[in-house]
């Protein structure tokens, strides 16, 4: 049964920062260490025992407090703490829940360096992973052993826009006693995992969240209790490992956080229209928005209303030759860049069997179906976007694809 969803824009929308000095924008907190008019204070605050004071950046500071606040608003949790970058989220999360011999459950189609981080570096620590089609119940559920202590998801993978079942999951995960740890990044204001059940949600605040691809970031939202943990000064993998973000780049993400709901909006449109264009011309096209798209009925019924169907698409070129010709030829006619990432106001496209998702060996891509042919488009904003359209038929064309 569909829950009804507070708008998460509004939760952004609702947010008052003053700056120091009044400004409608809050101050910018330059400094890595903070004075007390006390002695017996900053023992207090190592302790853990005196709240409300900052420490050390490492630990947070006041611009990195407040985007925190706006994200874990957006995403309904109670807490959330800043990296460096996404993988920084990630990395910080997965150590913090998991120890030597414990195992992880993992969706098969995730972004590269997340699948290469479980793949080839947690062995190093004796943590396995099981790597399943998370679209599939059964799947996941027969790869819980006694070891498992986290199923890891995208709520829509990278690059194929598989949309995993929150709710089911997040169902399974209680019933044996596992944390659920979802990756919100493709979908930001589309989905809100913590309340479809989700234990921690990450973004990498590189993409849409901040939408201008001039810094990279990362945010781990969840309870109080887990992200206290996470910036333990003895034990928290946060504090330890050090991934802090910068402060000037926090307060310049939380600027951009006041038109997400917007951006993601145009870029949910510019997609829909697209990938329904594309199909209509005889191209095979990945997009949940479809109703051809597997997941598209589940999608329907779990997404927050109003900001659609997320702003990626996927197009096969049929070869990888046509598909580095079609990206060049794109780039040349001023469509976008050919360049990795995603959610800029401007294009983006890139093969991802080819360069994010090429630390996944060829044989699993191969069962994935995750080919060098294919394309994922990252629409802009663009205000015309038949314009649009028409310029990306004669690129097509050009290469022989359509």
């Amino acid at each position: 049964m569909k829950i009804k969803k507070e708008n998460p824009a509004n939760k952004i929308q609702d947010l008052q920062f003053f700056g120091e000095y009044g400004g409608v924008n809050p101050s910018i907190a330059d400094s890595s260490t903070f004075t007390y008019l006390a002695g017996n204070t900053m023992g207090d605050v190592f302790e853990g025992t005196r709240q409300g004071c900052y420490l050390y950046s490492r630990h947070t500071n006041p611009s990195n407090s407040y985007l925190g606040q706006a994200i874990s608003e957006m995403e309904y949790t109670k807490g959330a703490i800043l990296s460096a970058s996404g993988m920084g989220a990630i990395s910080s999360t997965i150590l913090q829940i998991c120890g030597s011999n414990d195992e992880i459950v993992s969706s098969r189609t995730i972004y590269g360096g997340t699948y290469a981080f479980m793949k080839n570096y947690l062995p190093k620590f004796q943590i396995k992973t099981s790597f399943v089609d998370t679209t599939k119940i059964d799947q996941i559920e027969s790869a819980i052993t006694k070891k498992t202590k986290m199923i890891f998801c995208e709520t829509m993978s990278n690059p194929l826009l598989e949309v995993s079942d929150i709710y089911a999951i997040s169902k399974l995960a209680k019933k044996h006693n596992i944390l659920l740890v979802v990756d919100n990044t493709f979908t930001p204001m589309i989905f809100s995992p913590a309340r479809m059940g989700a234990d921690v949600v990450i973004h990498s605040l590189t993409k849409f969240i901040n939408g201008t691809s001039d810094t990279v970031g990362g945010v781990i939202c969840s309870n109080e209790e887990f992200i206290s943990d996470l910036i333990d000064v003895n034990s928290g993998s946060a504090m330890l490992l050090g991934p802090v973000m910068d402060s000037m780049r926090s307060a310049s993400i939380l600027k951009n956080t006041r038109t997400l709901h917007l951006r993601m909006k145009k870029h949910s449109e510019n997609a829909m229209y697209l990938a329904s264009s594309f199909q209509k011309d005889g191209l095979k096209v990945m997009y949940p928005g479809l109703n051809s798209h597997p997941q598209h009925k589940m999608m329907t019924k779990n997404m927050n209303e109003g900001f659609g169907f997320g702003g990626i698409f996927v197009i096969d070129a049929k070869t990888k030759e046509q598909a580095n010709l079609l990206m060049e030829e794109m780039q040349n006619s001023n469509l976008g860049y050919l360049a990795v990432s995603l959610g800029f106001y401007k294009t983006l496209f890139s093969a991802p069997g080819l360069s994010t998702s090429s630390e996944i060996p060829d044989e699993e891509r191969a069962v994935m179906g995750l080919t060098d042919s294919l394309v994922r488009i990252s629409i802009g904003i663009d205000h015309d976007i038949h314009r649009t359209y028409e310029t990306m038929v004669k690129c097509m064309q050009k290469v022989k694809i359509l």
